[in-house]
């Protein structure tokens, strides 16, 4: 079962630019739509490892000799290459969004159209939930989260309400979370708002930035020479390291030049022009609106 309508599926896979007897690794399994396009472009001696630390993604993993299921969080891609004896690999792509299971599953409280417990673990044997962040962490903190991860103006009024309210109650649910904010949530604004908190917390939650900083790092070697990283992020600080890896082999964006002025890199920008989906898939899949792909191979 394919629970997850993959977004910009045919320019990924191009980017990949897969070969049939190749080694490659989807960093981020979920519902496997990925995953199954890659395997459709491989011969009977290719390979695809698959990632995921969600439990719930192993119920989508298909039957198939070649594909090496690891449920497990892709900041420990060059472990298990080792693991596995795989030195590199051909092609390496990571899909940074959630999926529409993890989305529309009321239980895991990643959304906040319905009342639910506040949890938001893609990895539920993590012990940080949402619920610990809005009743442990001080205001201060909660105001940099709110503001960093979910760019939310107004971040300070924010916090400072959240930590009125966990003064009378434990703030639990997450219409327990929005009835605390009162008016801070005029209608017009509600869900956009809404979005914003929610995106910030499941990050910290999950420390989404910090994996993708350590798996980042770690592609020059685990990639192979003239192997692709494919990747689409869905926040600008998410797109702004992928950039900067990208074009300057270090997450800051520090440019190195050599003695002659020119520009030191591993990489090599294959795509100049950030890659976002059309018209057509948006109506399609209006998740894939704030989709960046961006596609790089290493020199």
């Amino acid at each position: 079962m394919i629970y997850h309508k993959p977004v910009l599926l045919e320019e990924s896979i191009c980017g990949l630019n897969i070969k049939p007897k190749g080694i490659y690794a989807d960093l981020t399994f979920g519902g496997g739509g990925h995953s199954l396009r890659i395997l459709e472009e491989l011969d009977d001696e290719g390979r695809l490892l698959a990632f995921d630390q969600d439990q719930d993604a192993q119920k989508n993993v298909q039957s198939d000799k070649r594909l090496i299921f690891i449920n497990s969080n892709f900041r420990f891609l060059r472990n298990f290459l080792k693991y596995y004896n795989f030195e590199k690999v051909d092609g390496i792509l990571a899909d940074l969004g959630i999926s529409s299971y993890q989305i529309d599953n009321i239980e895991r409280g990643f959304m906040h159209r319905e009342d639910a417990a506040l949890d938001m673990r893609m990895n539920k044997e993590s012990d940080l939930t949402a619920e610990m962040i809005l009743n442990k962490y001080p205001q201060e903190k909660l105001a940099e989260l709110f503001r960093k991860y979910g760019e939310l103006q107004g971040a300070g009024r924010f916090a400072r309400k959240i930590i009125e309210a966990r003064k009378v109650k434990t703030i639990k649910t997450s219409g327990e979370l929005i009835e605390s904010l009162g008016s801070l949530l005029p209608e017009r604004h509600r869900a956009k708002l809404l979005s914003k908190l929610f995106q910030a917390l499941r990050m910290e939650v999950n420390d989404e930035l910090g994996a993708l900083k350590e798996m980042l790092l770690q592609i020059p070697e685990c990639l192979k020479p003239g192997g692709r990283l494919v990747v689409m992020s869905y926040h600008s600080i998410e797109d702004r390291l992928v950039k900067n890896f990208i074009k300057t082999g270090n997450l800051e964006g520090n440019l190195e030049k050599d003695f002659y002025g020119n520009n030191i890199t591993n990489m090599l920008t294959i795509n100049k022009n950030v890659i976002v989906a059309g018209e057509e898939e948006i109506s399609k899949n209006p998740r894939s609106r704030s989709a960046k792909l961006r596609i790089a191979e290493l020199k």
